[in-house]
């Protein structure tokens, strides 16, 4: 799996699959010179069943959230700019969100801050919705086909290829964001990550985060999985970088390699240099194959393929994420 299910075992952060961010996606927007798409996927099987609590998935975004990206525009992994979303209660099947824009100090904030680039956007629970223009982005909030693909059963099972694909015919809430390239910085080279806060007695907690996929999932032991969720990228080298090359040390790895390689995804940001091709791991695709890459980079190279392809609904316009299942 990417990030789904990134809690201690196998739970979703704050016992609530709203707050659960899946992926990350970065990329030009196509045919657009000049634009990024950003999206962010949260809420895994918005729709369907869970095999934890809560059994069954709620469709609607958690209405004490901010869901947002954060953008390093100057290599010191703090924030420079930051879209922020939140939303309304959900009642009678719908449900509203506002974006915000900020950039400086202001992105830096735990609440939302900057300028508001749209409001009262509905939310999108059915194939019949649309983009909106916001400013000078475009916007989607909605359900949408998860476009993750991986053989989850295999990978949790020894690498033993079940041949199936846990993520087809699932969905998310995706939260999808097409913005002129001067929005996020001066120069062509970003770092992206994503975050979830929610608020505790008034209180706003991060519970979930990150840039690169398949990292917590996947590297964290259990006992570390939520205090990395509420930690920071300008932590991560000092907090991680030791642990994370003995695990990889003890997957073929020789010291030196180790460290390396972990230096790889440390800080846990995307990086993105809109100079060069985009593909994962400069920013990332829909149609990427992260799930074989990172089984790679943990078996040091034992593992290359699960054998699966990319899912054919995706669409050749914003938001690109093809339409609900349900």
């Amino acid at each position: 799996m990417s990030n789904h299910f990134s809690a201690a075992y196998l739970k979703f952060p704050g016992d609530d699959a709203r707050l659960d961010l899946t992926d990350l996606y970065a990329f030009p927007a196509p045919g657009a010179p000049g634009r990024t798409t950003l999206i962010i996927d949260v809420n895994p099987f918005t729709t369907g069943l869970s095999a934890t609590p809560p059994f069954l998935m709620s469709p609607e975004f958690h209405p004490d959230a901010v869901y947002r990206i954060n953008i390093d525009n100057d290599g010191d992994n703090q924030a420079d700019v930051a879209f922020s979303a939140v939303f309304t209660e959900a009642e009678e099947g719908r449900q509203a969100g506002t974006v915000s824009y900020a950039t400086g100090d202001d992105a830096r904030r735990t609440e939302p801050a900057g300028e508001v680039i749209a409001s009262a956007v509905p939310v999108g629970f059915d194939a019949a919705a649309h983009p909106v223009q916001a400013g000078a982005c475009e916007l989607f909030m909605g359900v949408r086909s998860d476009p993750f693909f991986a053989d989850a059963e295999g990978a949790l099972h020894g690498f033993d290829w079940t041949g199936e694909d846990s993520f087809a015919g699932k969905d998310v809430q995706c939260i999808a964001l097409q913005v002129p390239d001067d929005m996020l910085g001066p120069e062509p080279a970003i770092s992206v990550w994503a975050t979830v806060s929610v608020r505790h007695d008034g209180t706003l907690v991060q519970v979930d985060r990150g840039g690169n996929p398949t990292i917590n999932p996947f590297i964290n032991p259990d006992y570390a999985k939520d205090r990395y969720n509420a930690g920071h990228p300008a932590d991560d080298v000092a907090t991680y970088l030791q642990p994370w090359s003995k695990l990889l040390q003890e997957n073929g790895y020789s010291a030196a390699e180790a460290s390396v390689a972990a230096a790889t995804v440390l800080p846990d940001v995307l990086h993105y240099d809109r100079d060069r091709p985009a593909v994962y791991p400069n920013g990332r695709g829909l149609t990427d194959d992260v799930f074989s890459a990172r089984m790679a980079f943990l078996t040091h190279g034992g593992v290359t393929s699960d054998g699966l392809s990319p899912h054919d609904d995706m669409l050749a316009e914003f938001p690109y994420l093809g339409p609900p299942h349900r």
